[in-house]
């Protein structure tokens, strides 16, 4: 910092070791910002951490969290940190209770108590449950099909009482399919396991991996396989800044899908993969699972039209060569 400037405006990024906190991180310094993460380290990553300080801490430790949100003046938040396999959420509830539920509200608890004001919330489609129609809008009928998709609910539903009983304004962002990884090669996804499309693509792909099942051939889409929203990770770490600053700007409380409005079919990401890498990708068609409905693809006009906001790299080319510089760069 030059001698005589001001300081930057800190941003407590709960999760910022993770995949999307980490990109939202970068996004946040880009526009000039301190990111501050908080992160117990459990799924995420230190090193993914470049561009603020890391607390190393459990958003349930209020006392950690209080400390940290005076250290930094803290007003403002973005939460990332959860359990997010939905598999694992079926079989092991409670450990998402404990964590996305409880866990938040401890956070909101101590932020709270040291004067938070804005809040930016990571939440999920999985709150739609088995959602139909062209595009899904905010307003479609909210019926998760896994405790995942209802503990991200559950918080929305806490943050609309709490925010008006403690002050504070918020945004939760539901995420259709975040992809992609940082444009630079710096960061990108690392879950263990790795649940996710593009990544298991391109390692089967590069034999690093075992071959793709997919899910169905006979869905009522273009090419039969199943059509998700795809969206990149940088466009997603842009939307949650204009969220924050829409706040800021006097914006009212609610939560918004982020998405492209157009969706791409898993044979289509198999194409483009195949084009990024001049490679065949080994795979197979396999029964349809149960639950997997034909098409979950956002109406995502209410955050463009709040923010401004436009998603300019979730292209399928975008996306796959992505995510295929990152694990060469990071092999």
């Amino acid at each position: 910092m030059l001698a005589g400037a001001a300081p930057l405006e800190s941003i407590l990024v709960a999760g910022g070791a993770g995949y999307v906190g980490s990109h939202a991180c970068k996004a946040l310094a880009a526009a000039g910002y301190l990111p501050v993460t908080l992160d117990n380290l459990l799924t995420g990553h230190a090193d993914a951490v470049k561009w603020g300080p890391l607390v190393q801490a459990d958003i349930a430790d209020i006392e950690t969290v209080r400390r940290t949100a005076r250290e930094h003046n803290i007003t403002c938040a973005m939460h990332f940190a959860a359990r997010s396999l939905v598999s694992e959420s079926v079989v092991k509830p409670e450990l998402y209770y404990e964590n996305n539920v409880t866990g938040t509200l401890r956070l909101l608890d101590a932020l709270t108590a040291e004067g938070l004001k804005h809040i930016v919330f990571s939440s999920t489609a999985a709150v739609y449950g088995e959602a139909t129609g062209e595009l899904i809008h905010e307003d479609a009928p909210k019926a998760p099909i896994n405790p995942y998709g209802e503990t991200k609910l559950v918080i929305e539903r806490a943050l609309n009482w709490i925010g008006a009983a403690k002050g504070f304004s918020w945004c939760a962002l539901r995420y259709f399919n975040a992809a992609g990884a940082d444009p630079d090669g710096e960061i990108g996804e690392r879950h263990e396991p790795e649940t996710h499309l593009l990544p298991n693509l391109i390692k089967a792909t590069l034999g690093q991996g075992p071959g793709l099942k997919v899910f169905g051939d006979d869905y009522p889409t273009a090419d039969g396989s199943a059509v998700r929203d795809y969206i990149h990770v940088t466009d997603l770490a842009e939307a949650h800044i204009k969220a924050l600053e829409w706040l800021k700007a006097g914006g009212q409380s609610r939560a918004f899908n982020l998405g492209t409005g157009e969706g791409l079919s898993v044979l289509q990401m198999i194409a483009a993969t195949e084009r990024a890498l001049n490679l065949k990708p080994p795979f197979e068609i396999a029964p349809r699972r149960a639950g997997d409905p034909p098409r979950l693809v956002a109406d995502p006009a209410a955050a463009m039209a709040a923010f401004d906001w436009r998603p300019s790299r979730s292209d399928a080319d975008t996306l796959v060569s992505s995510v295929a510089a990152f694990l060469a760069k990071h092999a």
